[in-house]
C-alpha cells in the first residue's frame, strides 16, 4: 500500500514538472500575441508588398536583358531590328522627336529598315508566330509565361533604351512603387538636374538621352524617378 502511494505521488509529481499548468499556457500565449502586435505594429505593411513588387520588375527586367544578349550574342543583331544590316536603335514610332525609350509589351514591333514590321519583339524573343508572319521566327529565349506576364495591362510597365551607337548597352527601366526603390533610383539619379549634360553621378554616359525621363523627378517628384538596370 505504501509502494502504491509513493508510485502515485511520484508519477504525479514528474507530470507536474514535465508540462504546463494551463494558467501557465495563458501567459505564454498573451505574451506571444503582445510581441506579434509589437511586430506588426513596427512593419509597414504596403510598403512591404510594393517592395515585392519592386523586387518581381527588377527580376523580369534582368531577365529580358540576359534574353536580349544571348539573341544578339548569336545573332549578331538586337531582336528589335530585322537583319544585321539595318539600323540598330530602337524606334519611338508614338513620339518620333523623342528618344527611342519604349514600352515593353506586345505594340513594340521589330523593324525592318526603318519601317514596322508585324512581328511583336517579344514574340520573336519568344516561341515565334509564323502562321502571322512567315519571317516572325522565335528564338525561344524566354517562355511565353514570361512573355505574357511582362504585357499584363495590370503589371509594372518595362522601358526600354539603347541609343544605337556602336558600343551602347542596352538598359531596362521601371517606375520604382517602394520607398526603398525610390531612394534607389534617387541615389542614381544624384545632381542630375544640375549638371550639363543632365547625366547624374550616377548613370552612364550613354544615358543622357533619357536622363530626363530617368530622373525628371529628383528634387522635387521622388515617385516619377526610375529605376534602371544594368
Amino acid at each position: 500500500m505504501k509502494l502504491s502511494k509513493r508510485l502515485n505521488s511520484f508519477l504525479a509529481s514528474a507530470k507536474s514538472a514535465a508540462g504546463f499548468t494551463m494558467i501557465e499556457l495563458l501567459i505564454v500565449i498573451s505574451i506571444l500575441g503582445i510581441l506579434a502586435v509589437a511586430v506588426l505594429s513596427a512593419i509597414n505593411p504596403v510598403e512591404q508588398i510594393n517592395r515585392g513588387r519592386d523586387t518581381g520588375s527588377r527580376s523580369d527586367a534582368e531577365q529580358l536583358l540576359s534574353a536580349i544578349d544571348r539573341f544578339n550574342a548569336f545573332q549578331g543583331y538586337f531582336p528589335w531590328v530585322y537583319r544585321p544590316t539595318d539600323d540598330h536603335t530602337l524606334e519611338n514610332t508614338s513620339n518620333p522627336d523623342e528618344p527611342p525609350f519604349v514600352t515593353v509589351d506586345n505594340s513594340w514591333y521589330a523593324y525592318d529598315d526603318g519601317t514596322v514590321t508585324d512581328c511583336p519583339v517579344l514574340t520573336r524573343l519568344g516561341s515565334g508566330d509564323t502562321t502571322t508572319v512567315d519571317t516572325c521566327t522565335g528564338a525561344l529565349e524566354v517562355k511565353e509565361s514570361f512573355t505574357t506576364r511582362i504585357s499584363d495591362e495590370n503589371s509594372t510597365p518595362l522601358y526600354i533604351y539603347n541609343s544605337g551607337d556602336q558600343g551602347a548597352s542596352t538598359y531596362v527601366c521601371f517606375t520604382p512603387q517602394s520607398a526603398a526603390f525610390v531612394q534607389e533610383a534617387e541615389a542614381r539619379c544624384g545632381d542630375a538636374a544640375g549638371t550639363g549634360n543632365g547625366v547624374g553621378p550616377g548613370l552612364p554616359d550613354d544615358m543622357a538621352d533619357i536622363a530626363a525621363q530617368v530622373c525628371g523627378g529628383y528634387g522635387t517628384e521622388p515617385t516619377q524617378m526610375m529605376v534602371c538596370l544594368p
